[in-house]
C-alpha cells in the first residue's frame, strides 16, 4: 500500500495566538484516533513555531546554519502526518477531514505527496 506525506503550511502570523483550542485539540483526537483504527496513520504531530527552528543549507562546497525566524518565509509547515493509504483518494479524504475540523479563525493548507518507494 502506498504511503503519503500530508505536510501541513500554516500562516504563523494569522494563527490564533493560544494556538489550538480544547476543542480542537478534542476534535483532532479523535480523528487521529479513527485513523489509528483504521490502519491508517502511521505517525502524525505539530512542530514548533519557525522561531525556534534551525535551517542549515548546502551551497554545493559548504553547509551554513541559520537560526528561525526565517523573515522570508510567510507559510511554514507546521505539523504532519504520515499516512498508508490504498490509492490518493484516500489520503485526500483523510486530509480534507483533518483540515476541516478546524475553525475559521485558521487558515492552513496541507501539501499531499506520495512516499517514493525503492
Amino acid at each position: 500500500m502506498p504511503r503519503y506525506l500530508s505536510l501541513v503550511r500554516i500562516d504563523e502570523s494569522t494563527a490564533p495566538a493560544g494556538g489550538p483550542s480544547a476543542e480542537l485539540m478534542q476534535r483532532m483526537g479523535e480523528l487521529i484516533e479513527e485513523m489509528t483504527k483504521a490502519g491508517v496513520l502511521l505517525d502524525t504531530s505539530g512542530l514548533t513555531p519557525a522561531a525556534q527552528a534551525v535551517r542549515v543549507a548546502w551551497d554545493g562546497e559548504r553547509t551554513s546554519v541559520t537560526d528561525g525566524p526565517f523573515t522570508e518565509s510567510k507559510e511554514v509547515v507546521g505539523g504532519y502526518a504520515f499516512m498508508q493509504c490504498k490509492d490518493r483518494a484516500e489520503a485526500l479524504e483523510w486530509t480534507r477531514r483533518f483540515l476541516s475540523i478546524h475553525g475559521p479563525e485558521w487558515t492552513l493548507a496541507c501539501e499531499l505527496r506520495e512516499i517514493v518507494e525503492y
